[in-house]
Parts: structure tokens; sequence; C-alpha cells
């Protein structure tokens, strides 16, 4: 069990803080929340307090009832200053939402309301999870606060990529979800442990921390998006990929301590903070690419959408419409990148390929891939519904791993519809659980 604080600043993403009380209280560790006075106009305190057990403070200078106390200790006899007091209790300040203004405040060191005040005098692991507009968070101000912030110590949970509060508009901003910023809690409480080995932790704390640290120091290699092979200057064979689901893992396997490498197929997705990009743009640059970064890579992640044909002689100019009554294009197979990966692969090295299926019979056909290109993992969702895969947030897929220490068996996960975000975390799952096997 553990002892979480946690700070919620003003935007639409606080009633996300809502279900990490819920998700951290469900796990056994006890929470206190501090609001700003702008976050109360989208979640009132009430709220906070039935899930946590505890007072919500949004003010230095409101008298705690709990003086200062979480729910598992004795309130003390006299009145403490509440900034001081929460956060000596704390195992982990996290702040999340942290909002654009929050984040600026927090780099320049000011402490204008309990929550900056409590983050200036926090000793604690300090978490902070950005949810704003992507012109907020794309900008250059907010890229150096947070720069600031992480040289400094602090753990940044990049927000997600998907639909914003304004309507109509889409990028990278949303709060990531709760289940992740409370792996990233666990992971600076075991991070923090290993620093000081008396610090007292729950096993349950223990345990998911030592798992999100399964892939510290490796090597990750994710491809994402989708290639586009020439038909002349101005047009192409392509597919509808958005790159979300590579970028999705990039992020996630980034948080739990890997080197990640991105290679991005024609994707307009900003780069994860931390992770390495490489452009390209067709199956046989990707195929190029791939080869150069794989033998040094521990994990591969093939989730691009790598074109199948390719135009046999593409037009050097514009092909012109004027006199034509017709087209027709003659397309050669391209290389199976992945496969040709597998065939030279380390013993060490875990593969996993993606499979894009339409209707029935998916998984059964995804089957015969895993074992016929010699991958450790396949995951296959279906192309045939227009709510999830290509080009949308969501996904449901199934994950078909290879049999543990050479059994035959071929293991098979279902994950229902969620967030690609939660999709790349079972991926990930899974890829540990592999790793570990071995």
């Amino acid at each position: 069990m553990s002892r979480i604080l946690l700070g919620v600043s003003g935007g639409i993403a606080a009633y996300k803080a809502l279900e990490l009380v819920r998700l951290a209280t469900a796990d056994g560790h006890v929470v206190r929340v501090v609001q700003t006075p702008a976050s109360r106009r989208f979640v009132g305190e009430a709220s906070f307090a039935a899930l946590s057990g505890a007072p919500v403070l949004t003010s230095e200078f409101e008298r705690d009832p709990a003086r200062g106390a979480f729910p598992d200790q004795v309130t003390q006899a006299h009145q403490p200053l509440s900034h001081l007091e929460l956060v000596a209790n704390a195992d982990v300040y996290v702040i999340a939402p942290a909002s654009a203004n929050t984040i600026a405040k927090l780099a320049a060191g000011l402490a204008d309301n309990l929550l900056s005040s409590c983050a200036l005098a926090a000793t604690c692991p300090l978490v902070l999870a950005p949810a704003m507009n992507n012109r907020m968070y794309e900008h250059p101000a907010t890229q150096a606060n947070l720069r600031t912030l992480r040289q400094r110590g602090a753990v940044v949970v990049a927000p997600d990529v998907g639909r914003l509060a304004s309507k109509g508009e889409e990028g990278v901003g949303r709060l990531a979800e709760p289940a992740r910023v409370l792996r990233a809690c666990m992971q600076a409480l075991s991070e923090r442990a290993a620093e000081a080995p008396t610090e007292s932790m729950s096993p349950e704390a223990g345990e998911r921390s030592s798992h999100a640290k399964l892939l510290q120091g490796l090597k990750v290699l994710v491809t994402a998006g989708g290639t586009r092979e020439p038909i002349d200057s101005v047009r192409f064979v392509g597919n509808s990929s958005s790159g979300r689901m590579g970028f999705a893992l990039a992020q996630v396997a980034r948080d739990r301590g890997a080197q990640v490498t991105l290679i991005a197929a024609n994707v307009a997705l900003p780069t994860p903070d931390g992770v390495a990009r490489r452009e390209v743009v067709t199956a046989a640059e990707l195929k190029a690419a791939c080869e150069l970064e794989f033998p040094a890579c521990d994990v591969l992640l093939m989730s691009a959408a790598v074109a199948d044909f390719t135009p046999a002689v593409p037009a050097d100019g514009k092909i012109k419409k004027a006199g034509r009554q017709r087209l027709e294009l003659l397309l050669e197979p391209t290389a199976d990148v992945l496969a040709g990966l597998a065939a030279v692969r380390r013993r060490d090295q875990t593969l996993v390929g993606f499979a894009a299926e339409h209707g029935e019979g998916a998984v059964e056909c995804a089957r015969g891939k895993l074992t016929d290109k010699g991958l450790d993992a396949l995951v296959v969702n279906d192309i045939s519904r227009s709510d999830i895969g290509f080009d949308v947030d969501a996904n449901e897929v199934t994950i078909l791993s290879a049999g543990r220490n050479g059994s035959a068996q071929i293991e098979q996960r279902h994950v229902p519809r969620v967030s690609k975000a939660q999709v790349a975390e079972a991926i990930l799952d899974a890829v540990e659980s592999l790793r570990d096997s071995r």
C-alpha cells in the first residue's frame, strides 16, 4: 500500500482524475486530493472526497479536518501546515491533469496555490500527467517547461493522441489513461525504493513496479503508419493507417523504461518525447531502415501497414488523363520485411507482428502467419469493422503468442474494444511475459 497525493488542476480532463482515485483505492492505496480553484469548475470536492474517503483541500488557508493525515494515519493533535504535512506523508505526488498553466508555474518554482506549494515542498517522487489542447502542448514554451521539470527529476506521463475537448479537434494532448498514470506512479516508487532499500512499500506496489520495469534498458524498435508506393510523381498506392497504434506502442515502451526507435511511414503525429524517429515513405525504404536498426534491438513491434504490392514501373512524371480511356497498373509483390528480419534474428530477440484481417476466420488465418514467419507474437485486428483499427482512436485485438519453453501450443488473449494506448499496454504485457518466461 502506498500513500498517493493527487493534485488536480483546471481542465476538462479533471473528470478522469476520479477514475485515477478509483483505480488507486481499488489497488489498496490511500489517496488525498488537492485541487486548484479552477479545477472545481469541472469536478467538485464532494466527488473526490467520496472516492478517497478523505477531505479535499483547495487552499492553504482552509483548515484540514484530517490535519495532513492520510486515511490510514492517525490525526495529529495540532494543526500543521497543509502544504508541508501532505507531501511529508505522501509516498508519491501526482498531478493529473497538469494544465499548461500549472506546468509553467512548477517550472518557474511558483507557489501561489496549495497544489503548487505542495510541489515545491515535495521530496517524494513527482509525477506529472499533462492535458491540454495540442497547440498548447506543442508550443515551445510548454515543451521547454517539461524539459526543465524532467531535468529536476519529475516523471512526465506523455499525453495520448486523439480527440480533444474542442469539437472537431484531434491531436496530442489527451490525458493519459488513468491506468497508465497509476503505473507511472508505481514505477517512480520502485525507482525510489531501489535508491533507498529501507523505504517501505507494499508487496502489491513492488510487484506492479518491477513488472513495469522489465523493459528497462532494452532497445525497442517500432514501425508505424502505412507505406506509399508511387504510381507517378504525384499518385501512389497506399492504405488508411494513421500510425496511432505504433505511436501508442512507442509511448508505452518508453514509459516502461525502454530505449525506443520509431520508424514512421507517412505519419503526421508528433513524436513522443524521448523517442528517436526515422521517416520513410515506401516499403523498400521501410525495409532498409528496419535492416539497419534491427540488429541492435531487443524487441521489434512491427505495427506498420506495409504494402503487399508496388507498381512495377512508376512513371517519372505525372501521368496525363487527357486521351486515356483507362489506366492499367502492373503491380509486383513487395518483400516480406518481417519474414526477412525473422530469418536473421538472434535467439534473444522478441518479434511481434500485426495482421489486419477481414471478417470471420481472422484469428485462424493469423495462426498460420505466426508459425510460418517464426514470430513470438501476432496481434490480429478485424478491419471489416469501422469502429476499430485504421484511423480511429480505439481498437479491439486478439494477441496470439508462441508457446513457452518450446511448446507448440499457441496462447490466445482477446483484448476488447479499448483505446489504442490500452491495447499497447496489453501488447507490451505480452512481450514482458514472453521475455520473462525465457
